[in-house]
């Protein structure tokens, strides 16, 4: 009998011990990992060792990764300096060498020779040499006491000293970030290569299959990649651009396999995640996602119903409104999901229990009491506080955003600020260069788009924004309309002379002096004077004396969780950019009742969901051929091609290029998005369904060699 009670118990143990092993949160620095992480990756099935990720001493799978641009993360695939990175990530590169004749975008491009390598200039490649723990020296002469402008003060003087004084070589850079709110700080030895020519990309229709309708969604057919590769000087150092530099020859080149995962198999990811607030007060959870995300989306929402009526009417504004669709649409849809997951998965409740639990830990701690009493409580008061202020901000930036006769007319005022700044005399060069920037922007504009959208906006706008944020001179240019928006976007876009590239060109023409004095009578310029007055006076400078208190209080805060929870969890820093290492397991999810999704998806659910013209998803003619055939070569399984799978790495925006890797380091698929519902894994990040996309490797493969027959990409790659 004893027996039989004793084996469930074990099993019990057992399963909550498998639970905690499977924790797959956070964005872990790599020269770390063996004092914090590696003892649970090898848990989870890691085959490898920390330093094998990261290490000074030989080549390791660091060397491997690069920051793309700053943007993206990209990575080493050849002892030639290949990268892969993903098709969004070199979309602006594609589109800069696209024209008629050779539309790269609609057509794809592959580099036969080495010589058909297409140059991007400001393009670069990023490499971490060394990162270095420098937390006693950047904070050595803060004292208590401090103001945050006194303690920030004393930390650059520091910083400085120290960057001049680092160890390195003369081609290499130097960079260092805060962490952890700025309790700590790191250095980066750092080796960027500039000379980065375009390779390969698929056509857009299968880089960038599903495009708006599929952003942010599972499941996804998306082969999201492009190829690049890094030039340097013939004594393999950073040069510029030449015709005589040669293919990097690489510290480390990742190693391909073949062998595809099953559910549960361990992953990692290694990359520059750009910004996650993994560690703020309940009071800001809820404040993100109740009143900041719920403005915005409201505010696009109303933006992108006014494009898409217009969109599906008119072929030309289609084709004028397509990427600011995309753009606009994109973030509308993340803050969708945000507010859905964090509901789903009752985040603020969980973050209120957690700090019910920091509480009761703080109380019996009479020192901790002493040095952190109120700091929690403190942070949260400022956040209510902080509400009304940080929801006009966002409303503000939201009209300014997407009403683009406000923008051009912001940008205006900008410019002729700069030009009073810098000296009247300065006036005909500046001129020119900003008409230079203003003429993309009316390349794609249309009057009566924006018309209807500012009037939909702008009701929102006072909707949402009380009178005293707002400002006086605003309800005066309000009053003078009748509180109307249609009268206002009437005469706003009737008068104007903002409305065209001709109008902007004939009002600049006139001297300095007559612009800045006409500027008060165009309608659209001095309603945006009334409201960024209204902006700076009533919000912009109370809202930054409040984040001052803040930034404060949330580095105490943050500090006070490593101590007093520390025994309970480990913290890692939020994403700033810099290279980290995340790690996971492949698995479905279930994001709402009665759904259950899948970890992997096929070239079969590209056919189901192939709309033959379709901006979205048409799919080209050579791809359906190799379906009906099966002709999969080696990358295919039991006649099916893999296309993309799923796993609770823990991404964001920054990771769009960086390696999937399985548990031996070797290179598995290319990470590019996010599921929907786990989009909120920057403020809250939950297991149960937050999950990273990516396309599987034998996918890309597939695409290079028998879509379109560049095997001399693939014979340069070490696949296993």
């Amino acid at each position: 009998m004893l027996q039989r009670i004793v084996k469930p118990v074990l099993l019990l143990v057992l399963l909550v011990l498998t639970h905690r092993t499977y924790a797959t949160e956070g964005m872990w620095l790599p020269q770390l990992l063996s004092g914090l992480n590696e003892k649970e990756m090898k848990g989870m099935g890691m085959k490898i060792s920390a330093a094998d990720i990261y290490s000074i001493n030989k080549g390791s799978l660091k060397d491997a990764i690069v920051s793309f641009g700053g943007f993206c993360t990209a990575e080493v695939i050849s002892e030639q300096g290949l990268l892969l990175t993903n098709h969004h990530c070199g979309y602006d590169a594609i589109q800069k060498h696209s024209s008629l004749q050779n539309n790269f975008l609609e057509n794809g491009f592959w580099a036969k020779s080495a010589v058909e390598e297409l140059p991007n200039p400001g393009l670069f490649a990023t490499f971490i040499v060394r990162i270095d723990d420098i937390t006693k020296a950047a904070l050595q002469d803060v004292k208590p006491g401090m103001s945050e402008r006194e303690r920030q003060s004393v930390i650059d003087k520091r910083l400085n000293e120290i960057k001049q004084g680092a160890r390195k070589e003369s081609w290499q850079d130097v960079m260092i970030k805060p962490f952890y709110e700025g309790n700590q700080y790191f250095l980066f030895v750092t080796e960027t290569y500039h000379d980065v020519r375009l390779v390969g990309a698929p056509p857009s229709s299968i880089g960038k299959f599903g495009s708006d309708t599929d952003n942010w969604v599972w499941p996804r057919h998306t082969g999201d990649f492009s190829m690049f590769r890094i030039y340097a000087g013939k004594d393999g150092r950073p040069a510029p651009y030449s015709k005589d530099n040669v293919p990097l020859k690489p510290k480390y080149a990742l190693t391909i396999s073949l062998k595809g995962m099953k559910q549960n198999d361990f992953t990692m990811v290694l990359g520059f995640p750009g910004r996650t607030t993994e560690y703020l007060p309940s009071e800001a959870v809820k404040q993100t996602v109740d009143v900041l995300d719920a403005a915005k989306v409201e505010m696009r929402d109303a933006a992108l119903r006014i494009m898409d009526g217009y969109m599906r009417k008119n072929e030309q504004i289609k084709i004028q409104y397509a990427a600011k669709y995309a753009g606009t649409a994109n973030y509308w849809k993340k803050w969708m999901g945000e507010m859905q997951g964090v509901k789903h998965t009752n985040g603020i409740g969980k973050k209120q229990q957690y700090e019910a639990d920091y509480r009761q830990t703080l109380a019996a701690n009479p020192v901790w009491q002493q040095q952190y009493a109120g700091v929690l409580d403190s942070l949260n008061h400022y956040y209510q506080e902080i509400q009304p202020y940080a929801q006009t901000r966002d409303y503000y930036s939201e009209l300014i955003r997407n009403v683009e006769l406000f923008s051009a007319a912001d940008r205006l005022i900008t410019f002729l600020n700069d030009v009073y700044e810098k000296g009247e005399g300065q006036y005909e060069t500046m001129r020119q260069q900003f008409l230079d920037g203003m003429q993309p922007f009316y390349q794609n504009y249309s009057a009566k788009v924006d018309q209807d959208i500012c009037v939909s906006l702008t009701d929102l706008y006072v909707k949402g924004v009380p009178a005293q944020y707002a400002g006086s001179e605003f309800a005066q240019v309000w009053q003078e309309y009748n509180k109307d928006s249609r009268v206002l976007a009437e005469k706003a876009y009737g008068l104007s002379g903002l409305t065209s590239m001709d109008k902007l060109k004939a009002f600049m023409q006139q001297p300095y002096t007559t612009v800045v004095a006409q500027m008060w009578k165009d309608p659209a310029v001095r309603l945006v004077m009334a409201l960024r007055k209204g902006f700076v006076e009533n919000v912009s400078r109370p809202l930054a004396d409040l984040q001052a208190n803040i930034n404060n209080l949330q580095r105490t805060y943050m500090q006070a969780q490593m101590d007093v929870m520390g025994n309970k969890k480990r913290f890692y820093p939020d994403a700033n950019s810099t290279l980290r290492i995340t790690y996971g397991k492949v698995d479905g999810y279930t994001p709402r009742d009665a759904v259950q999704y899948d970890f992997y998806t096929y070239l079969d659910g590209v056919m189901e969901k192939y709309i033959p013209g379709d901006y979205e998803f048409d799919v080209p003619a050579k791809l359906i051929e190799l379906y009906k055939k099966k002709d999969y070569g080696r990358y295919g399984v039991n006649g099916k091609m893999p296309v993309c799978f799923i796993a609770s790495n823990h991404t964001t925006g920054g990771n769009s290029g960086s390696p999937a890797l399985d548990a031996y380091g070797h290179l598995i698929g290319l990470n590019f998005d996010r599921t929907w519902e786990g989009t909120m894994s920057d403020i809250n990040y939950d297991p149960s369904i937050c999950r990273n996309i990516m396309v599987d490797i034998r996918y890309v493969l597939f695409i290079i060699d028998k879509y379109a027959g560049c095997t001399r990409l693939v014979n340069e790659m070490k696949i296993i």
